[in-house]
């Protein structure tokens, strides 16, 4: 069998990394979508177990105690968000490769961890001002949680060097085909 690989696509909210990588799951069969812990609330439709898994402040900060993060951060006051061992390792158990939509910083701790085992992929905004129109077009969020958002992406987009590679979404049809390409050559790397 060979071993698993993880796939890292992070990106300031808003850039299209979720869409993108739901691309990859329907085109790339050996892919396997890793589902963090959070504790912030559900929105809309979210499943517990597929979207996230939803656990409270203090389960959280009791398994990072018990050390069953491979990278967890609070991203936004109070609302903490983690990747579980358990879950790589479940989803390397099943013969896959491990796909992640994760924020910045959680795609850096992930890549330092494993190394030549992962690829981080920075999904780069055509700019902050079209970044900042699609999260006002999401209307999800309160006006102080969208200037949160806001802030925390100008951060990021500092970021995109430490990266593995960039990936330009000004078109997201391309972006979707440069994604399947990058990733299928990634796995084929022995």
């Amino acid at each position: 069998m060979q071993e698993g690989k993880l796939l890292i696509f992070s990106a300031p909210s808003g850039a299209g990394k979720t869409t993108i990588v739901h691309h990859l799951l329907k085109k790339i069969p050996q892919l396997a979508f890793s589902v963090s812990a959070t504790t912030r609330e559900k929105r809309g439709n979210e499943i517990h177990g597929k979207d996230y898994y939803f656990i409270t402040k203090e389960e959280f900060l009791h398994r990072i105690a018990q050390k069953e993060f491979v990278e967890f951060e609070e991203v936004y006051t109070d609302n903490f968000y983690g990747t579980l061992r358990s879950e790589i390792e479940r989803l390397w158990a099943e013969g896959k490769h491990v796909i992640f939509d994760i924020d910045v910083e959680g795609g850096l701790h992930l890549k330092k961890k494993f190394g030549d085992r992962a690829l981080a992929v920075f999904v780069q905004p055509p700019s902050l001002e079209v970044l900042i129109q699609r999260l006002r077009g999401r209307a999800t969020d309160s006006e102080e949680k969208l200037n949160e958002r806001i802030s925390k992406a100008e951060k990021e987009l500092a970021y995109a060097n430490k990266f593995d590679t960039i990936l330009p979404n000004h078109d997201l049809e391309t972006a979707c085909a440069n994604a399947e390409n990058l990733v299928s050559g990634f796995l084929a790397k022995k």
